[in-house]
C-alpha cells in the first residue's frame, strides 16, 4: 500500500507543479502572441504576473493594436493599467479615431480615461454628433411681450478639450443665455417670430463652445411660444403701488388735518379758561377799588345800570328760542 500511495502522491505534486508552472508561464499566451506578430517575451509575461499586471490583459491590447496598425508598447499598456485607467477602452478608442481619421495619440486617450471620461464614448461622439434639448428659455421682447423658446443644439466631442472642458451644463446655459439676450434686444416680438433663424445665428456667432468639451455645429430653434405681456403686468403692479402711495399719502394729510383741530380746538377751550379766570377778577378788583376809595356807591351804581342796560339791548336782540326752532 504504501508504494502506491507515494506513487499517488508524486502523481499529484507532479500535476500541481504542471499547473503552477503554465500559471507563472503563460506559453498560451506568448505563442498567440508570436503567431500575430507582437512581440512579447515569456519573460516578460512572467514579470507582469510579479507586478499583478493581467499578462492576459496586456498580450491582448497588443495584438488588437498591433492588427489596427497602432504601434503601443508594453509598457505604455502596463503604465496606464497600473495608474488605474480602462486598457481596453484606450485600444478601442484610438481604433476608433484611427479609423475615422480623428488625430488622437495614446497619450492624451489615457489622459482622458484617467480623468473620468469616457473616451471611447468620446470618439463615437466626434464621428457621430448629438443632439441635445435645451428646457424652455423665456425671455422678454422690448415690447413687453414674453417669447418661449426651445432650442436643439447639435454638438460633437473636442477631443482636445476633453481633459479640463467644461460639459453639457454649460452649453446648455451659454446656448441659454444667448436666447435671452437676442430676444431680449429684440424691438419687437413679432421680428422673432417672423425670423426665428435670427436667433440662431447671433447665438452660434458668439462663440459659446469655447472653454468646453463640445464643438457647437448647429442650434436650430424648434418652438416659440407667445407667454405673459409682461409690460402690461409691470404697468398694473406700478398703478397699483402709486394709487397705495397716493392713498397713503392722502392719509397721512387727514390724520395731519384732525390733528391741527384737535389743537385749535384745545387753543380755543385754553382761551375761554383765560376768559373766565379774569371775569372772575372783576369782583375782586371791585373789592378792592370800594376799599381804596378809588371807587363810589354812585360810580357802582352807574356800572350796574350800565350792566343791566347791556342786557336788556342783547335779549332783545336775540330772537325767542320758540321762534329759532319754527324758522
Amino acid at each position: 500500500m504504501e508504494p502506491e500511495i507515494s506513487l499517488i502522491l508524486i502523481i499529484v505534486g507532479g500535476v500541481v507543479a504542471f499547473f503552477v508552472l503554465m500559471y507563472l508561464l503563460p506559453v498560451n499566451l506568448w505563442f498567440t502572441a508570436q503567431l500575430s506578430n507582437v512581440k512579447i517575451s515569456l519573460l516578460n509575461l512572467v514579470l507582469m504576473r510579479l507586478r499583478k499586471v493581467p499578462p492576459s490583459l496586456v498580450s491582448n491590447a497588443m495584438i488588437t493594436s498591433t492588427k489596427a496598425g497602432l504601434r503601443i508598447s508594453t509598457n505604455d499598456i502596463e503604465t496606464h493599467y497600473l495608474a488605474g485607467g480602462n486598457v481596453n477602452k484606450v485600444i478601442k478608442a484610438l481604433i476608433s479615431a484611427d479609423k475615422a481619421n480623428i488625430p488622437l495619440d495614446f497619450k492624451l486617450a489615457t489622459a482622458i480615461d484617467l480623468a473620468g471620461r469616457d473616451v471611447f464614448d468620446a470618439v463615437q461622439l466626434s464621428v457621430n454628433p448629438q443632439v441635445i434639448n435645451t428646457p424652455p428659455v423665456a425671455a422678454v421682447a422690448k415690447d413687453g411681450i414674453q417669447l418661449i423658446a426651445k432650442a436643439r443644439v447639435t454638438v460633437r466631442a473636442n477631443i482636445n478639450q476633453l481633459v479640463g472642458g467644461a460639459g453639457e451644463e454649460t452649453i446648455l446655459a451659454r446656448v441659454g443665455e444667448g436666447i435671452v439676450t437676442t430676444i431680449g434686444s429684440s424691438t419687437n416680438h413679432k421680428e422673432v417670430l417672423e425670423n426665428p433663424d435670427r436667433i440662431s445665428k447671433t447665438v452660434l456667432s458668439k462663440g459659446l463652445d469655447s472653454g468646453t468639451a463640445f464643438e457647437i455645429l448647429s442650434i436650430d430653434i424648434a418652438d416659440i411660444d407667445i407667454g405673459e405681456n409682461v409690460g402690461a403686468k409691470l404697468q398694473t403692479d406700478q398703478a397699483e403701488a402709486d394709487l397705495k402711495v397716493a392713498n397713503a399719502r392722502a392719509e397721512e394729510r387727514r390724520a395731519m388735518a384732525v390733528a391741527t383741530e384737535q389743537e385749535m380746538r384745545a387753543k380755543a377751550q385754553e382761551a375761554k379758561a383765560k376768559v373766565i379766570e379774569a371775569e372772575s377778577q372783576v369782583p375782586l378788583a371791585m373789592a378792592e377799588a370800594f376799599r381804596n376809595g378809588n371807587l363810589g356807591l354812585m360810580d357802582y351804581y352807574k356800572m350796574q345800570n350800565i350792566q343791566a342796560d347791556t342786557d336788556m339791548r342783547s335779549s332783545i336782540s336775540k330772537p325767542p328760542s320758540g321762534e329759532k326752532g319754527k324758522s
